[in-house]
């Protein structure tokens, strides 16, 4: 294991600190969360260096005495010590370890959230729209921020597509596994003979893009008003403050109408397309890295069957590590820690094991 020196780990976090006071960094909250990220990183790598430190002096103390002393007494209390400081010397080594290996850097942006429903109808769109609650109930206990960036409903309730901006600490971190088709297996209220449908949804984390990590040409861009439609009274009606822009390189295209301001529709939409461009980017270097993709969950693919969610057997599985959880009815209220955490731990694991 390379350990950088505590010397070096306090070079960085001074560094670190001075950055963040740095007036230009200041005025932009995306750079501060970043450096914070960092900084906090820094300084956990240093306290578990100094206490590995600490603990190996404290081992070695402890064997000299062990062997060089003559009282059988003194001899078991250093052996006891040496077992206790052995076995916290290894934790401190584990956690070390796991503390250097390359952090996604992108694990402390915000999030553009999006769900589509899929293959099963009403029923897929009635999923999307409890599945989206339950993302909404946890970003809620965790603190974070949450703006709609455009819902459009299902015929008989339920979503057929609703796309949220989410903004926080380390957001991405947390729901980056959640790209791809989810399953859902259960009997709707509809049907009459008891049978099991199962539909399907489709989940799509983007990392919120800066204007540094993609460039746009204002000339590559189409943008269209046009009057916002459903809820939001008179105001709605009368004034195209809905903002549809078209990336004409590759023709993606974003729209935005939840806001009264044309002006708030149009930077959330440029939000949107920022993040989009940069997934695309992101996809195409993936294509190309195939083996690198084996020391992660899942390949980031929209189109990669993740997850099923079975009421009547109460299970939720996820195929990328082959595990299940029960309480199906408190995962969809929002007790979604369980399962982000497993799975981060086996990405953890994926990425310790390539490392070494």
């Amino acid at each position: 294991m390379n350990t950088p020196s505590e010397e070096a780990l306090q070079q960085e976090i001074d560094s670190l600190t001075q950055k963040m006071s740095d007036p230009a960094a200041m005025k932009q909250a995306s750079i501060i969360k970043e450096l914070s990220h960092s900084l906090r990183h820094a300084r956990e790598v240093l306290e578990a260096t100094y206490a590995l430190r600490i603990i190996t002096e404290q081992l070695n103390a402890s064997i000299e005495l062990a062997n060089s002393s003559e009282d059988e007494d003194m001899k078991a209390l250093a052996q006891e010590d040496i077992n206790t400081l052995a076995q916290k010397k290894s934790e401190t080594e584990n956690k070390l370890e796991e503390l250097l290996i390359p952090e996604d850097p992108r694990n402390s942006r915000d999030v553009i959230l999006e769900i589509r429903a899929g293959a099963g109808g009403d029923e897929a769109g009635l999923f999307a729209g409890e599945l989206l609650r339950a993302y909404m109930r946890y970003a809620e206990v965790k603190g974070w921020k949450i703006s709609s960036v455009s819902q459009s409903e299902g015929e008989h309730g339920g979503i057929k597509e609703a796309i949220v901006e989410i903004s926080g600490e380390d957001v991405y971190g947390h729901l980056k596994f959640e790209s791809g088709v989810h399953r859902v297996q259960r009997i709707p209220t509809t049907e009459k003979m008891g049978r099991v449908h199962t539909s399907t949804i489709t989940v799509a984390i983007l990392p919120r893009a800066e204007e540094v990590d993609i460039e746009i040409k204002p000339e590559d861009l189409r943008i269209d008003t046009y009057r916002a439609s459903g809820a939001g009274g008179q105001h709605v009606n009368k004034t195209s403050s809905a903002i549809r822009i078209t990336h004409i390189p590759t023709n993606i295209m974003v729209a935005c109408q939840q806001e009264r301001s044309q002006h708030k529709n149009r930077d959330m939409a440029m939000s949107l397309l920022r993040a989009k461009l940069l997934a695309k980017k992101e996809e195409e270097v993936h294509a190309k890295e195939a083996s690198a993709r084996k020391a992660q969950i899942g390949t980031a693919d929209r189109s990669e069957k993740i997850r099923t969610y079975n009421f009547p057997q109460d299970r939720v599985t996820d195929h990328r590590i082959k595990q299940s959880w029960s309480g199906i009815e408190l995962i969809m209220e929002g007790a979604l820690d369980p399962i982000f955490t497993d799975i981060r731990n086996a990405d953890r694991e994926l990425r310790l094991a390539a490392a070494g």
